[in-house]
């Protein structure tokens, strides 16, 4: 029997060479993702600068984002050999962990785009409403959200029952939801979210459409550009940096949750994996874009890489004097 199954996934997965070659991939995939993440993590967790609302979020969304390159390793099997060895109880657990750190990563970029909508729409009362402890208590709210809601939904579409499933082959781990759970998922993971992320940067690109072009009729009248003209200037510019990565994680995301809701159409494997892999590659994309827009970034990946973490009282230097001094 395990003889005749290995055949079915020679032939569903192309041959020996071409599994060979998809493992090796992957592999390059999720390393690099924990790779990069990991980076971003150690940044902002060591240098004492970087402790701000703003890259909190961004350092509890690499967290997120760093667990799903290891979440790679393990789908990345059942992707690539089509079938689940490593139970019932693991498949639930393995599930509820996914969707763990998919709606993490939602609910961060809520935390973002409503951290941007303050700093850019309403300065005034930024440092007032938006404090490092708010953060962390909000921050630690939404994984406990993300925790208890995907343990509810896997407990009560029994998937630690065996005898709700019907096997396509054994060890199959099938994502399963009810009609009542699939309402509730559609609102809570999907419509919710991410109408409440499009909203706010709507109106965020509206304010700073317009303070740029206040900015840049001030700078062509010959007109002084105050210290807080070029404070909204620097938030606008973080706005839309951040911008880009919610934009990113949405054309990632939104394919595939839709996908899902057509549970009961014939969809071509090969769509599936390709949407699945392409929300999974997006948890490697963010480091990118802050490599590309972060100048903090890149001093903290060059003082890690060089060791100059360890160094006395490294965590108290000033990254951005840093690297105006590098230049």
């Amino acid at each position: 029997m395990k003889a005749q199954y290995g055949e079915q996934n020679k032939l569903l997965t192309g041959g020996d060479s071409h599994m060979a070659y998809e493992t090796e991939d992957h592999e390059i995939q999720y390393s690099w993702t924990v790779f990069l993440n990991l980076l971003v993590i150690i940044s902002i967790s060591h240098f004492k600068k970087l402790h701000t609302p703003t890259n909190l979020i961004i350092l509890s969304l690499a967290v997120a984002d760093m667990l799903v390159g290891f979440v790679m390793q393990i789908d990345a099997t059942r992707l690539i050999e089509m079938c689940w060895y490593f139970g019932d109880t693991f498949c639930g657990l393995f599930l509820a962990i996914i969707g763990l750190l998919i709606s993490a990563s939602l609910y961060n970029l809520i935390l973002i785009a409503v951290d941007r909508y303050v700093a850019v729409c309403h300065p005034l009362l930024y440092q007032q409403k938006i404090t490092t402890t708010k953060t962390l208590i909000i921050i630690c709210i939404c994984w406990m959200w993300s925790s208890a809601y995907n343990i509810s939904f896997i407990t009560d579409n029994r998937y630690f029952d065996p005898s709700s499933r019907t096997y396509g082959c054994y060890g199959e781990c099938p994502f399963m939801i009810n009609s009542a759970w699939s309402m509730t998922d559609l609102f809570v993971s999907f419509l919710f979210p991410c109408t409440v992320i499009i909203i706010l940067y709507l109106k965020i690109f509206y304010v700073v459409h317009h303070q740029v072009k206040v900015i840049n009729s001030l700078m062509k009248s010959g007109k002084c550009v105050t210290e807080g003209s070029a404070r909204r200037k620097s938030e606008s510019k973080a706005a839309l940096t951040l911008g880009i990565i919610v934009s990113v994680y949405l054309l990632c995301y939104i394919p595939y949750y839709i996908l899902s809701l057509t549970v009961n159409t014939v969809i071509s494997f090969k769509i599936v994996r390709f949407l699945l892999w392409i929300v999974y590659i997006n948890s490697g994309l963010n480091p990118l874009v802050y490599a590309l827009f972060y100048r903090w970034f890149k001093v903290s990946v060059k003082h890690i890489l060089t060791l100059k973490i360890f160094q006395t009282a490294s965590s108290l230097i000033d990254i951005f004097t840093d690297y105006n001094q590098s230049l």
